[in-house]
């Protein structure tokens, strides 16, 4: 007797609740779906079926039997695809959604890159800043910003820190004078990011770790940081932003940091995607590369 195909047959009968319905999902006869089981029942010395013309049932055993078994099967069924899963190229259409200016600043840059080594694949990159239901719209994965992510049933894979800081152009302070604490931030033109948790209050942690909160306000709110880094350019407040957007602006110095001492709470960068048994080779090699490329801080 093979066991193992003999197992196979006994849970395809449980699962799918008849002989003949197994025996089409396994590809064999009903013949020997049920020559099968009861040679299992022979070998436990045990029956594992109660049977009747029309129907069957699980007995105290059987049912005790099925459960045992059940993480032996997932576990060589897991092993199978794995195998499989590392031969096959990801191929077909990547459905990616990103924060507006991460997706246009960050993964713009290496996008390319990913898709000259997975030619096979089609990418459809999708740049909000609304909080979208990865299953009901369509995509494959996500990625997200957050210093925290509201309990979900999807998979969160950290990839690495954003760094978050306070800029202002050079103009902006001649005129008005450079913060030297958190609370000078009250009497100073504060540009609000809309989409943030809490906007108008901005959290500082000092050099010795202690937490400073300031209530802000300024004559510009956007919901989009790339326009409120065009406003702090053009000298118009004080700018709340990941690095990755000013970095280009703070090398240049058309903007230069604020209050260094004092920074933002970092936000963690996520690949967020549905809680799939079997994770899909084209999500798995977008998020293992996305990884590669964000290695711890960015």
């Amino acid at each position: 007797m093979d066991q193992l195909a003999a197992l196979r047959a006994l849970r395809r009968v449980v699962e799918l609740g008849s002989f003949t319905a197994a025996a089409d999902a396994l590809g064999i006869s009903h013949t020997i779906v049920s020559r099968q089981v009861r040679q299992l029942e022979e070998h436990l010395g045990a029956q594992l079926l109660n049977r009747t013309t029309r129907r069957f049932a699980l007995t105290d055993a059987g049912r005790d039997y099925v459960a045992s078994t059940r993480q032996v099967l997932d576990l060589l069924d897991d092993a199978d695809r794995n195998v499989g899963r590392h031969q096959a190229d990801p191929t077909g259409i990547l459905r990616i959604n990103a924060p507006m200016a991460f997706g246009t600043i960050e993964v713009a840059q290496w996008l390319p890159g990913f898709m000259a080594k997975y030619p096979g694949l089609q990418v459809d990159l999708v740049c909000n800043d609304r909080m979208v239901d990865l299953i009901e719209d369509g995509f494959d994965v996500a990625l997200r910003l957050a210093r925290e992510l509201p309990d979900s049933t999807l998979v969160a894979r950290r990839l690495a820190t954003s760094k978050v800081l306070l800029a202002a152009s050079p103009g902006y302070l001649r005129a008005n004078g450079a913060p030297a604490a958190p609370a000078d931030l009250a009497r100073h033109n504060c540009l609000v990011y809309t989409a943030a948790t809490r906007a108008n209050e901005w959290t500082l942690a000092g050099p010795d770790g202690e937490e400073h909160t300031i209530a802000v306000r300024g004559t510009l709110q956007a919901n989009t940081n790339v326009a409120l880094r065009a406003a702090a350019v053009a000298g118009l407040g004080i700018a709340n932003a990941a690095a990755f957007i000013v970095r280009e602006e703070l090398e240049r110095g058309t903007l230069v940091e604020v209050l260094p001492g004092y920074t933002p709470k970092p936000r963690e960068l996520y690949a967020l995607y549905p809680q799939n048994r079997h994770l899909s080779p084209k999500v798995r090699a977008f998020v293992d590369y996305a990884a590669s490329v964000y290695i711890n801080i960015f």
